[in-house]
């Protein structure tokens, strides 16, 4: 008799705020095989207040408590959308791995905190399936940034294919890029976040163009007929988080419009499309010289490939600057290791889940600096 799926739900929500996604994966072999993957704009109000949420306002605490309610709401209503469309039952569900929206990640406070939104007590009731969720904290009280959290999912999935001496890396362009790389002649992996990538990116977009029909720059045209301006971008290149050693995370908090302002005043004569372009190459100058810190800390010899996943591995003119910055490597789409460039980090949170389930660690002390490997996350009962 034939065994029976193991079905995991992950849902994720990153720094670029556009969307939710699901993902229905099944480990009955170990090996994460998706089922079917659906995704929801978050949507307005919604989204405005979220974004409002990443930077200290008026009436705080109320708003938070709100919007942790309306976006568990929301994140049910997509999970129940999810087991309509694929036909299961939410008994069938092992757990549902939330990730929850990030509003505020200050690792480096004197008291280090991370927030998520989306109360899994909602997301178990209306979906009655178990969540897993809150998995930042318990890296951040072991002395680590709490993220990134997906290089050990990153890990498990393709270090099969990291060659001989040589490493390769999963590199993700979300709101924020992180890099996981992953040496074979070790098994310590090294990754953190290396700097903006659509965060940045969009936001420029949308204020030159608040009419367009697109909230971001496709293909990263916008970027192409610009000119990188060299005195800017050599500014952002020194910004502390950027020469800041490893273990690093970061997050809308740092890299926002008032980040982007503040070097804006120090060089007042530039162009619209020119801004984007050199924005575009500072994504893709600080990710090389992210690739470059792991190599050095590794003492690896060559990081032979790099597989981008997320928004960004979409637009063509950032892999472009990216393959320019990096040329010691080869760069590919995680589609061609079987994985579906957007799908990737909801697939992280369901992994996460069943993590969890097993008792299994979730973090990387060598990524997110913990004193210690640990089961990341809380079970949260219908």
């Amino acid at each position: 008799m034939a065994s029976q799926p193991e079905l995991y739900i992950g849902l994720m929500s990153g720094t670029s705020m556009d969307a939710l996604d699901a993902v229905l994966v099944d480990f009955q072999t170990g090996q994460p095989r998706l089922i079917k993957h659906l995704d929801t704009p978050l949507g307005e109000p919604l989204r405005s207040e979220l974004l409002n949420l990443c930077s200290p306002g008026a009436n705080e605490l109320h708003r938070l408590a709100l919007a942790d309610r309306q976006f568990a709401e929301l994140s049910a209503e997509l999970v129940l959308a999810l087991l309509q469309a694929t036909g299961y039952k939410a008994d069938s569900i092992k757990a549902i791995g939330s990730h929850g929206q990030t509003v505020r990640h200050m690792p480096d406070a004197i008291s280090a905190y991370t927030v998520q939104l989306g109360d899994p007590n909602t997301i178990a009731a209306l979906t009655g399936i178990p969540v897993v969720a809150d998995f930042r904290r318990k890296d951040i009280a072991l002395g680590g940034q709490g993220a990134p959290l997906v290089p050990a999912f990153h890990d498990a999935l393709f270090r099969q294919h990291a060659k001989a001496a040589e490493a390769l890396a999963i590199l993700n362009l979300g709101g924020i890029a992180n890099i996981s790389v992953l040496p074979a002649n070790s098994t310590e992996v090294l990754g953190f976040d290396t700097g903006p990538a659509n965060t940045l990116l969009d936001l420029w977009y949308q204020l030159q163009h608040p009419d367009a029909a697109d909230s971001f720059d496709r293909n990263g045209a916008y970027a192409a007929s610009g000119d990188v301006n060299p005195r800017l971008l050599a500014k952002f290149m020194q910004d502390p988080y950027i020469q800041q050693t490893p273990p690093k995370s970061t997050g809308r908090e740092y890299f926002n419009q008032s980040w982007l302002e503040d070097y804006l005043e120090q060089l007042p004569h530039w162009h619209g499309a020119d801004l984007q372009a050199t924005l575009a190459e500072f994504t893709a100058q600080s990710v090389a010289h992210g690739l470059q810190q792991c190599l050095k800390a590794a003492d690896l010899g060559a990081i032979s490939k790099v597989y981008v996943a997320g928004g960004g591995a979409f637009n063509d003119d950032l892999i472009q600057r990216l393959a320019r910055n990096y040329p010691q490597a080869s760069w590919h789409s995680v589609a061609e290791l079987g994985v579906d460039p957007q799908h990737l980090e909801a697939m992280a949170f369901a992994w996460l889940a069943r993590q969890f389930m097993q008792r299994q660690p979730g973090n990387l002390p060598s990524v997110t600096g913990a004193s210690r490997a640990t089961v990341l996350g809380g079970l949260f009962l219908p």
